[in-house]
């Protein structure tokens, strides 16, 4: 409603009025992450944490530790590194299982390691065909290794697994955005729709009580979809509770470089990587028209320099006819020639700082080997983009990274492995990662990502000033108090 100083806020209070005195902290547009999982993600998180593990033997130890539920070893966040260079086999695990069907998810999301026992239980006795660039990995003789290759694949054997019942879901995902408002969180952009039932669970939680974050969800468009399935997916945008809405819609161009389905111009180290997740490219064309047409954005998982370049030409080809800015999703490698068409276009990039903590800096990780020298060195380039003119929103992706807001700023100031070479973003790019440009990309420029009367009371207030500190004082920065349309989400204890 207004403000200013003590002379320009004067009129508003009353005897009722809350007055909060923050001690000199300072105050920020509420941030917020602009790729995340919050529901999916709780199922994704489920079992084991393995995201410590980083040789074989320390996960085969962590899988003799773990809990069973339903009989089953789950595990999440597993590092491709962690097998050595050596090929994703379940042969390197199924001594620690004792015979257990396990599933155990990598931390890119896209592919998964199954046990022997799991593999039986789906059935799986050697490859299949999908309408999507899935795989179940072979070996020489067709037996299945256990490696399971993009979301296809993954859900034979993930559609079997133990899930939290419906009452655990609501309390895991109140106590997980509480966690996550305590790291100065506002709101943030979902990457999904999970199986369909989050608006219902949303609702639910809505009934009860109160979400503390805004979530603005996009649902999956997958290859194969037909005509009805996007008029399905309009439809879905109409959806809204008070602190939830569905707003655009997520597409996949790629997979990933350490699984071999990132889309390149050339070939990886092992001659993979050169087909797109939709194997006709022009059907996702014509889905991304269509949407636009309707008014709706889209969002474009695209890692590599092949696909980003798809993605742009894409939205070239919509020309003056395009009514909505678009975006595209993680870019872990693009060349010089396509980083002012990002502006030119503008297309929004969408980017997680905190990836580049699976990488290392002499580049003798999984994404690197697999890229080369050439393409490894253009790691992560968000400085560049936004040299470029860019709009660079900025998020986690949790769970494949920790959803600390102050994380993302710090690994966007002082980027990590691959990226550690290149420039890093300032202290105020940082910010307007997590506010007025994450605004931009949901299209809520006008009521979002700054602090001004008419604008959504969406405020982070940090004990120290997060463009100006230093990045290791404000990795552990506390947040004094989150506010989320005008709600207290987080409050410190002082």
């Amino acid at each position: 409603m207004a403000v200013g100083d003590e002379a320009d806020v004067r009129d508003w209070r009353g005897p009722g009025t809350e007055q909060i005195d923050l001690g000199g902290a300072t105050l920020t547009p509420g941030l917020t992450d602009a790729h995340s999982h919050p529901v999916w993600g709780i199922e994704m998180a489920t079992g084991t944490d393995l995201s410590q593990v980083r040789d074989l033997g320390q996960l085969r130890e962590a899988l003799r530790a773990a809990d069973r539920p339903g009989g089953w070893v789950l595990g999440h966040g597993l590092d491709h590194n962690a097998f050595g260079g050596r090929p994703v086999h379940r042969e390197l695990v199924e001594e620690a299982l004792d015979g257990a069907p396990a599933f155990l998810r990598l931390y890119d999301g896209h592919s998964a390691l199954a046990s022997g026992a799991a593999l039986a239980a789906a059935g799986i006795t050697g490859p299949r065909d999908f309408s999507q660039r899935s795989e179940i990995v072979c070996d020489g003789s067709g037996s299945p290794t256990g490696h399971l290759v993009e979301h296809a694949a993954m859900d034979l054997v993930g559609g079997l697994v133990p899930k939290p019942a419906r009452a655990e879901r609501r309390s895991r995902l109140v106590a997980l955005l509480d966690a996550m408002a305590a790291t100065g969180l506002t709101g943030a952009h979902v990457m999904d729709l999970g199986d369909g039932d989050v608006p219902a669970l949303l609702s639910t939680v809505e009934y009860e009580g109160h979400l503390p974050l805004r979530l603005n969800l996009a649902p999956w468009c997958m290859p194969g979809a037909d005509e009805e399935e996007l008029d399905g997916l309009i439809a879905l945008q109409r959806l809204a509770g008070r602190h939830w809405r569905v707003g655009g819609v997520k597409f996949f161009m790629d997979g990933t470089v350490e699984g071999g389905t990132a889309w390149l111009e050339h070939a990886d180290c092992h001659g993979r990587g050169t087909e797109a997740f939709w194997p006709d490219p022009q059907a996702y064309a014509r889905a991304v028209r269509t949407l636009d047409a309707a008014g709706i954005r889209t969002a474009t998982h695209a890692i590599g320099d092949a696909a980003v370049r798809y993605v742009l030409d894409t939205v070239a080809a919509l020309g003056d006819q395009a009514r909505m800015r678009h975006r595209i999703e993680h870019i872990e490698t693009v060349p010089d020639d396509q980083l002012e068409r990002f502006a030119e276009l503008g297309v929004i990039a969408s980017m997680q700082p905190p990836h580049t903590a699976y990488t290392r800096a002499d580049h003798t990780d999984e994404w690197s080997t697999r890229l080369g020298g050439e393409r490894a060195r253009r790691a992560w380039r968000c400085r560049d983009l936004r040299d470029a003119g860019a709009v660079l929103a900025l998020g986690s992706d949790w769970p494949i990274a920790h959803y600390d807001a102050r994380q993302v700023l710090v690994t966007a100031r002082s980027p990590l492995g691959a990226a550690a070479a290149g420039p890093a973003l300032t202290g105020l790019m940082a910010l307007e990662g997590m506010t007025s440009h994450a605004a931009l990309a949901a299209g809520e420029q006008g009521v979002a990502g700054r602090i001004a009367p008419g604008f959504r009371a969406d405020l982070t207030a940090f004990a120290l000033d997060p463009v100006t500190a230093g990045v290791d004082e404000l990795g552990e920065a506390p947040v004094r108090l989150t506010v989320s349309g005008g709600r207290i989400t987080h409050r410190a204890d002082t």
